[in-house]
């Protein structure tokens, strides 16, 4: 048994909303749309397919032939526009089971990501990728399994709808939540469900609760959630490591500094999302595996 088989790590390829931002205002946090890699059980699940799945790919060219699980919340430009320029999905002898939920108008994950790449929008089709893609429609509410990994789905509240994720392994737990809008009187209890007791939440924060109430250009209805709604939340489901992700393309790295001291100073657990962070999962590793591990480490 490897170390890797032994490991759950998360980390972050991309970690803003909205439009990429690049640029030298957004260098310490990063300016690619979203983008988040597991590696559980010596298996790759990928979470979203914004601009920072280009730079996931770049990265995976070293390692190939590659198998991956790449999940879709829902198929908002900023989720999916990295797709087409996902290198090893243009590369024969990689394997990729991509999953989504079934669109509000009927279209599968698989319909909507053909169409973003027919002319005159893109120049190549979705066809031309030489890698073996198998499109698996999502059920929210109904868990996915990968052997030992169980995967827990549910619908979030976004316009056009969406899917939140929560990863098991081993006891140790990280939830995927983005682009989901919080209640005005409740939290929303299939939030709730998916962070409880989690290790690490991964939250849509892209507001301040000032900007979600502005007078002048409130967001509510935009589909989004703010920062104090995740503590709010965190706190509510037990979480241990909240993340503060989903980052509005106007907030530079120091706007983002001051909310991420703020957010610590009302929860502990609390961190920003930074493209390139790396964060661990505790997992239980059964006696005989250990024994094996040890062995194996010399």
């Amino acid at each position: 048994m490897s170390r890797i088989e032994n490991q759950f790590t998360v980390q972050f390829w991309g970690v803003r909303g909205s439009i990429p931002c690049p640029g030298p205002n957004t260098v310490r946090y990063g300016g690619n749309t979203p983008c988040v890699e597991m590696q559980v059980a010596g298996k790759r699940l990928i979470f979203d397919g914004g601009t920072g799945l280009h730079v996931l790919g770049q990265s995976l060219l070293r390692q190939m032939p590659i198998e991956a699980h790449l999940f879709f919340t829902h198929s908002h430009w900023d989720h999916m526009q990295g797709f087409p320029f996902f290198v090893p999905g243009f590369v024969k002898g990689n394997d990729f089971h991509i999953y989504g939920a079934i669109a509000p108008d009927g279209s599968t994950v698989e319909q909507r990501l053909n169409d973003q790449m027919l002319h005159p929008n893109f120049p190549v089709p979705l066809q031309i990728m030489q890698a073996n893609l198998q499109f698996h429609d999502v059920e929210p509410g109904k868990p996915i399994h990968l052997h030992e990994i169980t995967i827990e789905t549910a619908p979030l509240n976004h316009p056009g709808e969406a899917v939140g994720y929560r990863v098991n392994w081993r006891g140790g737990a990280a939830v995927y939540i983005t682009d989901t809008e919080h209640f005005p009187d409740k939290l929303d209890e299939n939030v709730l469900q998916l962070a409880r007791n989690a290790d690490i939440l991964i939250y849509d924060s892209t507001y301040t609760d000032e900007e979600y109430h502005s007078p002048t250009s409130p967001k509510i209805g935009w589909g989004h959630s703010t920062w104090q709604e995740a503590v709010k939340l965190a706190k509510a489901a037990n979480v241990k490591t909240l993340v503060i992700y989903h980052h509005d393309p106007a907030h530079d790295d120091n706007f983002l500094d001051q909310v991420g001291a703020q957010a610590f100073a009302k929860f502990s657990g609390a961190i920003m999302a930074r493209e390139g962070m790396v964060l661990q999962v505790p997992v239980s590793v059964p006696l005989s595996e250990s024994f094996r591990v040890s062995n194996f480490l010399g």
